[in-house]
Protein backbone atom coordinates (compact mmCIF):
# COMPACT_ATOMS: atom_id res chain seq x y z
CA UNK A 1 0.00 0.00 0.00
CA UNK A 2 1.08 3.41 -0.93
CA UNK A 3 2.47 5.73 2.01
CA UNK A 4 0.81 8.85 0.07
CA UNK A 5 -2.81 9.92 0.14
CA UNK A 6 -5.06 8.72 -2.67
CA UNK A 7 -6.46 11.41 -5.16
CA UNK A 8 -9.51 9.46 -5.16
CA UNK A 9 -11.73 7.11 -3.12
CA UNK A 10 -14.65 5.33 -4.87
CA UNK A 11 -17.31 4.41 -2.60
CA UNK A 12 -18.97 1.07 -3.32
CA UNK A 13 -20.71 -1.84 -1.65
CA UNK A 14 -19.32 -5.18 -0.59
CA UNK A 15 -21.84 -8.38 -1.08
CA UNK A 16 -20.60 -11.83 0.18
CA UNK A 17 -22.16 -14.98 0.35
CA UNK A 18 -22.25 -17.57 2.97
CA UNK A 19 -23.02 -21.29 1.54
CA UNK A 20 -23.39 -25.05 3.84
CA UNK A 21 -19.46 -26.41 3.68
CA UNK A 22 -19.13 -30.43 2.91
CA UNK A 23 -16.63 -30.40 5.58
CA UNK A 24 -16.19 -31.55 9.13
CA UNK A 25 -14.02 -28.94 9.99
CA UNK A 26 -16.04 -25.97 8.94
CA UNK A 27 -19.94 -25.46 8.82
CA UNK A 28 -20.05 -22.31 6.49
CA UNK A 29 -17.61 -21.20 3.24
CA UNK A 30 -17.95 -17.58 3.01
CA UNK A 31 -16.40 -15.43 0.36
CA UNK A 32 -17.11 -11.92 -1.34
CA UNK A 33 -19.13 -12.46 -4.30
CA UNK A 34 -20.11 -8.78 -5.80
CA UNK A 35 -19.01 -5.11 -5.43
CA UNK A 36 -21.61 -2.15 -5.87
CA UNK A 37 -20.72 0.66 -7.79
CA UNK A 38 -21.96 3.21 -4.62
CA UNK A 39 -23.08 2.36 -1.53
CA UNK A 40 -26.21 0.19 -0.28
CA UNK A 41 -29.38 2.01 0.97
CA UNK A 42 -28.50 -1.28 3.87
CA UNK A 43 -27.44 -1.67 7.84
CA UNK A 44 -23.94 -3.68 7.20
CA UNK A 45 -24.75 -7.68 7.51
CA UNK A 46 -28.30 -7.07 5.80
CA UNK A 47 -29.29 -10.24 4.27
CA UNK A 48 -30.38 -9.69 0.74
CA UNK A 49 -31.03 -13.45 -0.02
CA UNK A 50 -31.58 -16.87 0.99
CA UNK A 51 -31.73 -19.79 -2.12
CA UNK A 52 -31.14 -23.07 -0.70
CA UNK A 53 -27.84 -23.87 2.12
CA UNK A 54 -26.76 -19.98 0.74
CA UNK A 55 -27.33 -16.59 1.79
CA UNK A 56 -26.38 -13.69 0.73
CA UNK A 57 -25.20 -10.66 2.90
CA UNK A 58 -24.83 -6.88 2.16
CA UNK A 59 -21.51 -6.51 4.19
CA UNK A 60 -20.90 -2.98 4.41
CA UNK A 61 -18.83 -0.23 2.59
CA UNK A 62 -15.94 0.25 1.57
CA UNK A 63 -13.65 2.25 -0.66
CA UNK A 64 -11.21 1.97 -3.31
CA UNK A 65 -8.38 4.11 -3.17
CA UNK A 66 -6.66 5.15 -6.54
CA UNK A 67 -3.10 6.55 -6.58
CA UNK A 68 -1.26 8.29 -9.63
CA UNK A 69 1.51 6.33 -9.32
CA UNK A 70 -0.75 2.75 -9.90
CA UNK A 71 -2.22 3.92 -13.09
CA UNK A 72 -0.49 1.41 -14.93
CA UNK A 73 -1.89 -1.59 -12.78
CA UNK A 74 -5.52 -0.18 -13.23
CA UNK A 75 -5.02 0.28 -17.12
CA UNK A 76 -3.75 -3.41 -16.95
CA UNK A 77 -6.67 -4.86 -15.33
CA UNK A 78 -9.22 -2.62 -17.13
CA UNK A 79 -7.20 -4.31 -20.20
CA UNK A 80 -8.27 -7.89 -19.25
CA UNK A 81 -10.78 -10.27 -19.95
CA UNK A 82 -12.74 -9.83 -16.83
CA UNK A 83 -11.79 -6.31 -14.83
CA UNK A 84 -11.69 -7.43 -11.16
CA UNK A 85 -11.75 -5.75 -7.43
CA UNK A 86 -10.50 -7.39 -4.94
CA UNK A 87 -12.07 -7.57 -1.50
CA UNK A 88 -10.54 -9.20 1.16
CA UNK A 89 -12.61 -10.32 4.55
CA UNK A 90 -10.77 -11.02 8.13
CA UNK A 91 -12.15 -13.14 10.21
CA UNK A 92 -13.26 -11.61 13.60
CA UNK A 93 -14.01 -13.64 16.80
CA UNK A 94 -17.84 -12.61 17.26
CA UNK A 95 -21.00 -11.48 14.89
CA UNK A 96 -20.28 -11.09 12.37
CA UNK A 97 -17.78 -13.38 11.61
CA UNK A 98 -16.16 -11.11 9.02
CA UNK A 99 -14.84 -7.29 8.40
CA UNK A 100 -13.94 -5.92 5.35
CA UNK A 101 -10.13 -5.69 5.80
CA UNK A 102 -8.98 -3.66 2.05
CA UNK A 103 -10.55 -3.57 -1.18
CA UNK A 104 -8.16 -2.61 -4.68
CA UNK A 105 -8.44 -2.20 -8.24
CA UNK A 106 -4.65 -2.76 -8.47
CA UNK A 107 -3.89 -6.13 -9.51
CA UNK A 108 -0.43 -6.37 -7.81
CA UNK A 109 -1.87 -5.47 -4.61
CA UNK A 110 -4.92 -7.76 -4.81
CA UNK A 111 -2.00 -10.82 -5.12
CA UNK A 112 -0.33 -9.48 -1.83
CA UNK A 113 -3.31 -9.47 -0.34
CA UNK A 114 -3.48 -13.32 -0.42
CA UNK A 115 0.27 -13.69 1.42
CA UNK A 116 -0.46 -13.62 4.90
CA UNK A 117 -2.72 -16.16 4.59
CA UNK A 118 -4.90 -15.03 7.02
CA UNK A 119 -8.18 -13.84 5.66
CA UNK A 120 -10.24 -14.56 2.80
CA UNK A 121 -9.63 -12.61 -0.87
CA UNK A 122 -11.90 -13.16 -4.00
CA UNK A 123 -11.33 -11.31 -7.45
CA UNK A 124 -14.78 -9.91 -8.40
CA UNK A 125 -16.01 -8.38 -11.53
CA UNK A 126 -15.83 -4.28 -11.68
CA UNK A 127 -19.16 -2.64 -11.89
CA UNK A 128 -19.82 -0.60 -14.84
CA UNK A 129 -19.36 2.55 -12.92
CA UNK A 130 -16.28 1.63 -10.85
CA UNK A 131 -14.88 0.77 -14.41
CA UNK A 132 -15.63 4.47 -16.31
CA UNK A 133 -14.29 6.11 -12.70
CA UNK A 134 -10.77 4.52 -12.88
CA UNK A 135 -10.91 4.81 -16.96
CA UNK A 136 -10.91 8.20 -16.29
CA UNK A 137 -9.03 8.58 -13.82
CA UNK A 138 -5.97 7.13 -15.86
CA UNK A 139 -6.46 9.07 -18.70
CA UNK A 140 -6.39 12.30 -16.27
CA UNK A 141 -2.90 10.72 -14.81
CA UNK A 142 -1.32 8.04 -16.66
CA UNK A 143 2.51 8.91 -17.52
CA UNK A 144 4.09 6.45 -19.88
CA UNK A 145 7.42 5.76 -18.30
CA UNK A 146 9.70 4.17 -20.93
CA UNK A 147 11.87 1.06 -19.56
CA UNK A 148 15.28 1.78 -19.55
CA UNK A 149 17.80 -1.11 -19.47
CA UNK A 150 20.82 -0.25 -17.23
CA UNK A 151 24.29 -1.25 -18.56
CA UNK A 152 26.61 -3.57 -16.30
CA UNK A 153 30.42 -2.24 -15.65
CA UNK A 154 32.37 -4.78 -16.57
CA UNK A 155 34.49 -6.71 -13.93
CA UNK A 156 37.83 -5.58 -12.77
CA UNK A 157 39.86 -8.82 -13.35
CA UNK A 158 42.38 -7.68 -10.81
CA UNK A 159 39.53 -7.88 -8.04
CA UNK A 160 38.61 -11.21 -8.75
CA UNK A 161 42.25 -12.21 -8.42
CA UNK A 162 43.20 -15.14 -6.45
CA UNK A 163 45.55 -13.81 -4.02
CA UNK A 164 47.54 -15.63 -1.41
CA UNK A 165 47.15 -15.67 2.50
CA UNK A 166 46.89 -12.44 4.13
CA UNK A 167 49.13 -11.80 7.29
CA UNK A 168 48.50 -9.61 9.86
CA UNK A 169 50.99 -8.40 12.62
CA UNK A 170 50.76 -10.89 15.29
CA UNK A 171 49.88 -13.91 13.02
CA UNK A 172 53.02 -14.73 11.55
Amino acid sequence: MNVTAPLVRIPIGIVVERCKANSPWSEFIWRPTAVLGGLADADPWTQLAIEKETMTFYAGASEIELYRTETENYRDNLRSAVPSVWVALLATAGDPPYEIAAVTADPAEGEALTEPGQGIVEAVPMPTSVRDTIASFISEHHVERTFEKRKRKRADPEALARRGPQYRSGDE
